[in-house]
This record gives structure tokens, sequence and C-alpha cells, in this order.
């Protein structure tokens, strides 16, 4: 696939008008070469099993990264230093006989791997990116140019995010697992220990701190009244499960994107892998671009607002899973009502309340519909390469409230869950569009 898509594009190069040596303006000029970038991205992250939440971290400092380099050359666009939280000023760069576009990529590129694994995950298409400046006659002092450009933008987007408490969070104390009724515990199949309970205190990029937006409590556990809120929620779950449409499971496998699935079929388990959510709404930024015949610098901020509400929406979410620690459907149900009850989708590792898919669903919504307008009709075709068919959508925010069903058609959240999580998650990405001035 990487073969074919390098030879289609190097090909292109010779059947494009205009004299040879504009060849590699015109192909660096083209926006869907950004969006094949983001999504050589979404192949590592998905290739080397990185859980949603720092899925998120990568996919916003990459953006960052190409969003500052392309402002340099376009003054449509000013950067972020000094809006987004603890980014200082970036030295003065010699911007003479850059590329911006090509640079853009190549900051990227070198953020990406440099916050994923293993080391070097995406120089094999760096060095397909160059060969499409060479077989577009882009001058050797201007390659040069763009490349400086490109390192020093990216080493201070790096020495930056360093600063993000990341690091001190892989050896902090793991989630504590006790006996007490409706708290979180591990759930089939795989039983893993509870994810990235500390991401709360990972640096927020525009949210005052992690808790700027306290949902509010969730219904209290309460099994014993059939009367009880709580215990309302678990039946409607359950039943719901019970009795799903074809089109209700379509929504549910639609918007799964659990990253990595353990499947069990008899004694054997193995692993299989999809789009995290984050790598689902790049896709939809993708998607929304071409349609919008977005060029390449809008393009690019389209990724890096969207990028930026999801990581902030991700904090805000976990903030309160660990602060709630509530069980997860599968467990209640199990325990209280039928211990062979299974939810349509496998329960992700961590607690229940509030649900992260609706949270950053709706916050990338807000950022998108922010760029290219309200009552945008797309169709998102994210999921046709893991064998689910297409779903239309006449918003953004439509797309978000079909996240909320889905969650629950697939028994993993509560429906309370999802209408508060897409309640909150609008308000992060709200601050986000508020606060950011990044178009002029």
């Amino acid at each position: 696939m990487r073969r074919n898509i390098t030879a289609i594009l190097l090909s292109a190069l010779f059947f494009l008008p205009g004299c040879k040596e504009k060849q590699y303006k015109n192909n660096f000029n083209d926006p869907l070469l950004f969006s094949k970038t983001v999504k050589e991205l979404n192949n590592v992250v998905r290739q080397n099993n990185f859980p949603p939440i720092i899925a998120s971290r990568n996919y916003a400092y990459a953006c960052i990264a190409a969003y500052e380099t392309m402002a340099l050359g376009d003054a449509r666009f000013q950067s972020l230093a000094g809006q987004i939280k603890h980014l200082p000023a970036f030295p003065k760069q010699d911007t003479a006989n850059v590329n911006f576009n090509y640079a853009a990529l190549l900051a990227f590129c070198k953020v990406g791997q440099a916050v994923t694994f293993p080391e070097g995950s995406m120089r094999e298409y760096v060095g397909r990116l160059d060969s499409i400046a060479d077989a577009g006659n882009m001058p050797a002092s201007m390659k040069k140019a763009s490349k400086v450009l490109a390192d020093s933008v990216a080493s201070h987007i790096l020495r930056w995010s360093k600063k993000d408490h990341y690091g001190q969070t892989r050896t902090a104390e793991k989630y504590n697992v006790t006996d007490e009724e409706g708290r979180w515990v591990p759930t089939p199949p795989s039983y893993s220990q509870a994810l990235e309970p500390h991401w709360a205190e990972i640096r927020t990029l525009v949210m005052d701190s992690a808790n700027q937006f306290i949902p509010p409590r969730p219904p209290v556990f309460d099994m014993k009244n059939k009367e009880s809120k709580y215990y309302k929620e678990v039946l409607a779950i359950k039943n719901a499960g019970d009795s799903l449409s074809d089109e209700q499971k379509h929504i549910a496998e639609f918007w799964d994107d659990l990253g990595t699935r353990m499947n069990v079929e008899g004694h054997v388990m193995f692993v299989t892998k999809k789009f995290s959510p984050v790598g689902h709404w790049m896709n939809i930024v993708g998607i929304a671009a071409k349609q919008a015949g977005a060029d390449f610098s809008t393009t690019v901020y389209a990724y890096a607002k969207t990028a930026i509400a999801v990581f902030d929406a991700f904090i805000q979410c976990w903030d309160e899973k660990y602060r709630s620690n509530t069980a997860r459907p599968e467990t209640i149900i199990n325990k209280y009502i039928d211990d062979e009850w299974r939810p349509y989708l496998q329960t992700p590792p961590f607690p229940e309340y509030t649900c992260g898919h609706s949270t950053v669903s709706s916050s990338a919504a807000e950022a998108l519909t922010n760029v290219f307008g309200d009552n945008f009709n797309y169709t998102d075709t994210s999921e046709l390469e893991f064998g689910i068919k297409n779903r239309s959508f006449t918003s953004f925010r439509q797309a978000a409230v079909e996240n909320n069903w889905a969650r629950f058609y697939g028994g993993i959240h509560y429906h309370n869950s999802c209408l508060i999580s897409t309640e909150y998650g609008k308000k992060v990405g709200a601050l986000i569009n508020e606060r950011l001035k990044m178009k002029k």
C-alpha cells in the first residue's frame, strides 16, 4: 500500500502543468499529502498498540509542530506560543528559500516519531517525502533550508513536550483494586489493569487545569432499590443489549474504536487492531478538509485545532474517571442480574464514568464545526478498511451524538454517562475555540 501511494505521487509529478522546476510546488501544495502523512502516524500508533489517551498526545504535539511551521509562511495564521500553556516563543527563524509545506510535513514526522516508538518509525516515510521533493526538482538549497526550519521547530516542540509530566506518570502508583460495591474492577476477557490512572496529572494545553470542568456526581450505587436511578440505568443497558437491531449493532461497531481487542476462541487468545477514537477523528478531519476543498494551510490548521481539543478532553475525562471510579455495566450485571451476560462491544480497561469516546467526540465536533461550519454533510469512510460500512452525517455534532448511542448500544456505558460526557466535551471544545486565536 505504501509503495502504491508513493508511486502514484511520483508518477503524477510528470503530468502536472507548468514548468518542470515548479513541479515540487504543485505537489507540496496538495492538502491530501498532509492527510496522508497524518494517516501514516495513525498506522504507527495502531501497529504499536498505543492506547487512545497516549495517542492523543502523539497527534497533538505532531500537529502543533506542523502548524507552527506552516504559520511561519502563511500570514493568515499566527503562532500558538503564549496561547497554549507554557509554550514559549520560538527563536527567530531563517525562513529564506524555504518551502513551508514541505517543512511542515517534516516537522510533523520528526515530532510524531519522537513521541512514539520504535525509534525512527516514520523514517521510511520521510524518505518518500524527500524523494517527492527530488523528483519535483526542488533546489538542493531549498530542500536544506526547509529541513533546517523543520528541525528547529520540531526541536522546540519536543523540548516543551518533555515538561508535560508524561515521564513521571510512567512510574506512578497503579490503581488500587478493592471489593467496594460499585467501584471499578478489571473486566473480561483479559482482566487488564486500569489504564492511565494518573493521566489527569498531564499538563493541559488550553484548560486551566484537569478539573476545570467537573461533571455532576454519577448516580449513587444502589442495586437493592429497583426504583433507584442507578438500578434503572443498569436495567436499561441490559435490556438494550439483549434486543439490538442490525442498525444499532452497526452504530456500535462503527464507533467501537477499541484500538486493541482481545479475542478469545476456546483456548486461543489473539489480538486484533483498529483505530482509537483519536485516530477515527483524525480521519474525519481529513475527510472534511477534502470535501471542503481546504488548502494545505487550512488543512493543517483543522488537524491542529482538533488534536488540541481531543488532548484536553481526554485529560478532563480521565480526571473524572479516577475520581468517581465507577464499575462497568458488565461487572454489575454479572454480579447482580446475570452472570453470563456480555456487552456487544468489549469493555475497555478503565472506570465507566465519564465516557471517553463521547467526551472527545463532542470536543472534536466543536473544533471542526468552528473550522468548517455547522450543517456540514459528509460520509465517514474511516471504518471501511476494517470491513465496516460507511455512515453519513449532517454535521459533526450529529456524529458526536450518534457516538453516545453507540457506547450505550455497545453495553459499555450507561446512557446518562454518555449524555453528560457530551455536554462536558462541548465545554472543552468551546474553550479551545474561544481561547485559541489561530486564524487572523
